[in-house]
């Protein structure tokens, strides 16, 4: 594990090796009622009832997009993550990607099942260094408690999806199984609010992209910190806290574009694939680089086989669209095998634009 997650800033690195940016000309918006995402924290009981009861109702409904291995609308937001995986990660297209990503979840809960709110954002600034007492993993309204071990798996026990079967991973394999999680505090130091203040001070998109994504950061103190299905890189939306986690880091981002809109939503660069193939999640962290004193992934994760990331014959070729070279454009597009119509990162930019319409409390 710890070879990996050496090998996954390697790999951050290499991708921003070519420090290309681009930038385009702002267009007349459509957003004119933004809806209003808010932390998890803020809302009332009925509000997170509400917003499970929505996520078990695309537990339930079958999948119509024939996607491999997805019984369920749930199933097929977690087949359009598989297949993007190896170029959704360690690339410059990371932020835009999971930002369309996330709205075509919001989108199908309001749209499949009726829910009438926006996406929650979990704000784990609050629970930094202890998710374990955080109220999303309380039995109800939340999502269920930590996993129990049981060999490889760390099953969850409590909650709503704690009957949910899984039929898409870990990683590329197809097998029914539980939701795992395995709870690490230790892990979480990168979803501190100086951390987060630290990246939001980045001056370009390419340094803010590095601090939140890497190991230490934000990105791998949320996956870390959740444990087992969420240090998986291909198939961690199986849990359903993935959603709330990327939300956050979309309303980060958003907050950096903030600061100086008239080039943040211009700008976009980096590598458009990563530096080579089979990369690893970057678990774990520490506050300034490297993994905290004593810290043993082997004592918060269950064990990961890097044989899992080896792409199947029947999985497709990832493609990068739109791009001339290796690094990431604006014409970049951006694949959701029809959950919602594929875009292009220009397209997505700006969270109040042409195609996305929401804003952050």
């Amino acid at each position: 594990m710890l070879s990996q997650i050496l090998l996954g800033l390697c790999l951050l690195g290499d991708s921003l090796a070519a420090p290309l940016v681009e930038t385009r000309q702002t267009t007349t918006k459509k957003c004119v009622s933004p809806r209003v995402r808010k932390s998890w924290h803020t809302l009332s009981t009925a509000e997170r009832q509400a917003y499970i009861d929505a996520e078990l109702c695309l537990m339930s409904k079958p999948g119509t997009l024939g996607l491999r291995g997805a019984r369920s609308k749930f199933d097929e937001f977690q087949a359009v993550h598989v297949s993007q995986a190896e170029i959704a990660h360690f690339v410059g297209q990371f932020f835009p990607f999971h930002r369309l990503y996330v709205w075509a979840h919001e989108e199908a809960l309001r749209k499949e099942c009726g829910y009438t709110g926006a996406q929650p954002y979990w704000d784990e600034t609050v629970d930094a260094g202890a998710f374990s007492k955080s109220i999303l993993f309380s039995e109800t309204p939340g999502f269920g408690g930590n996993g129990v071990r049981n060999g490889s798996l760390a099953c969850i026990q409590t909650g709503p999806f704690a009957s949910y079967k899984n039929p898409i991973g870990p990683g590329y394999k197809l097998a029914d199984h539980c939701i795992g999680r395995w709870i690490s505090d230790m892990a979480t130091s990168g979803a501190s609010q100086a951390t987060v203040n630290t990246c939001l001070a980045k001056t370009n998109y390419l340094d803010f992209w590095a601090c939140v994504e890497s190991s230490t950061g934000p990105h791998g103190a949320g996956h870390g910190g959740v444990g087992a299905d969420m240090t998986n890189p291909v198939s961690s939306p199986g849990d359903p806290i993935f959603y709330l986690h990327h939300t956050w880091l979309d309303r980060i981002w958003a907050k950096w574009q903030a600061q100086s809109p008239e080039v943040r939503l211009k700008e976009i660069g980096g590598n458009n694939k990563p530096a080579a193939a089979g990369f690893p999640f970057p678990g774990g962290g520490g506050p300034a680089g490297g993994l905290p004193p004593g810290f043993d992934p082997g004592m918060f994760f269950p064990p990961f086989d890097p044989r899992d990331l080896a792409r199947p014959d029947d999985v497709p070729e990832p493609l990068v669209m739109g791009d001339v070279g290796t690094n990431v454009t604006l014409t970049h597009k951006l694949q959701m095998y029809g959950t919602v119509p594929d875009q292009t990162v220009d397209e997505v930019m700006d969270i109040q634009g042409d195609v996305l319409c929401y804003d952050y409390d």
